[in-house]
């Protein structure tokens, strides 16, 4: 699971709001770093999509060396700033571990990359 589709992911456990299962906790156990190629126009067009502080504390928990600024400037146009998000956001690879919303404790498992979001029947 690449962190740009963490940032874009929510709990949706029943009585569980937008804003509660929201971020997700990462709890890596496995994380591999996949270099890609770098296309700041693509990164660029990504990062207002974003919310930068998840993606931030993501990034934080799972590659403490990333090291991105605390804020992120308006207009995005430096070089090394571009390449440590493209690094961040499509290179960082959470292999296996667990999400588990803020609100519920419910772990939802990664497994070869790949989130399990279903819900149990009394969860819907």
């Amino acid at each position: 699971m690449r962190l740009v589709t963490h940032n874009m992911m929510r709990s949706n456990v029943k009585d569980v709001s937008e804003d509660e299962g929201y971020p997700l906790i990462i709890e890596a156990s496995e994380v591999k770093s996949e270099e890609c190629e770098f296309n700041a126009d693509v990164i660029r067009r990504l990062v207002p999509k974003m919310d930068y502080k998840a993606l931030r504390d993501a990034a934080e928990k799972v590659d403490p060396e990333s090291a991105l600024p605390d804020e992120l400037p308006d207009d995005v146009v430096d070089e090394a700033l571009l390449r440590k998000l493209h690094h961040v956001l499509l290179e960082i690879h959470v292999v296996e571990g667990d999400l588990v919303c803020p609100k519920t404790g419910r772990r939802f498992q990664i497994t070869n990359g790949i989130p399990n979001m279903l819900l149990h029947e009394d969860e819907l």
